[in-house]
């Protein structure tokens, strides 16, 4: 296969990843030029979100500590939230307030679902009562019984768990349709999975929404554990029995 020629401000951004992701991440955007060349030369100069060079800032990972890949849609659409690590927003600080969710929270809407979600799954939260008047108490507690605090504690717990916090789409641009930039990294999206599935503990693979349920139909999925959710900008996500099993045991809520 022709090499092409990789927009040097991408190769940059490899300075996020961890050392045994390069030459994987390098293959992916290879496979990306050689199934649609003009791509990334135009995304290069292109508007896009996250900033920062930090498109490739969820493999941090090491790739021998991969145990989960989560994969949602795309960055969150606001410049101070799109980190590159999928549904941390980086506008959230502090997790709790005197209400409940911190109004950052609040504000994200998947990570606001996910954090009922697993309140539900640790018995913090009723399933059908998880508004305001229920989140309160919950929270006053948290502040005080060892719970985390901030964004960076529940993304270090994931990191723990061994997660690869995935988008589908490693770009937002407000002019481009998510599943058209999700579309064009399918190929970097195989090369990555094809390098997991290959490791001699491969990951289960977490999907959240429509785009991401697309890598079902990929061969290299076709062996790794799988576990399907909607996407949790939904509400019914805090309800999703599947996703209580899988988070409820990690206690990510729990300082370590």
């Amino acid at each position: 296969m022709p090499t092409h020629a990789i927009p040097q401000p991408l190769l940059d951004a490899f300075a996020l990843a961890d050392a045994s992701w390069r030459p994987i991440l390098e293959a992916g955007l290879q496979a990306v030029a050689a199934a649609n060349p003009g791509y990334l030369p135009a995304l290069a100069v292109d508007d896009y979100l996250p900033t920062q060079g930090r498109i490739f800032a969820a493999f941090a990972q090491p790739l021998d500590k991969v145990r989960h890949v989560l994969v949602g849609e795309g960055p969150y659409p606001r410049a101070e939230s799109a980190t590159g690590v999928c549904f941390m927003d980086g506008a959230v600080g502090e997790l709790w307030s005197d209400a409940g969710l911190s109004k950052p929270v609040n504000r994200a809407t998947s990570l606001r679902n996910f954090m009922k979600m697993l309140l539900v799954a640790g018995g913090r939260l009723q399933a059908d009562d998880t508004g305001g008047s229920a989140m309160a108490p919950v929270a006053a507690s948290a502040r005080t019984d060892g719970s985390i605090q901030t964004l960076a504690q529940l993304q270090d717990n994931l990191s723990g768990h061994g997660f690869l916090l995935l988008n589908a789409a490693l770009v937002f641009r407000k002019h481009v349709a998510p599943a058209i930039d999700a579309r064009a990294w399918l190929p970097f999206l195989q090369t990555v999975l094809a390098a997991l599935a290959s490791q001699a503990q491969p990951p289960t693979l977490v999907l959240w929404g429509k785009i991401a349920e697309q890598l079902q139909k990929l061969p290299e999925t076709q062996h790794l554990p799988q576990v399907v959710a909607e996407h949790p900008y939904n509400l019914s996500f805090i309800q999703h029995r599947g996703m209580q099993e899988l988070f409820g045991p990690m206690e990510l809520l729990r300082l370590r």
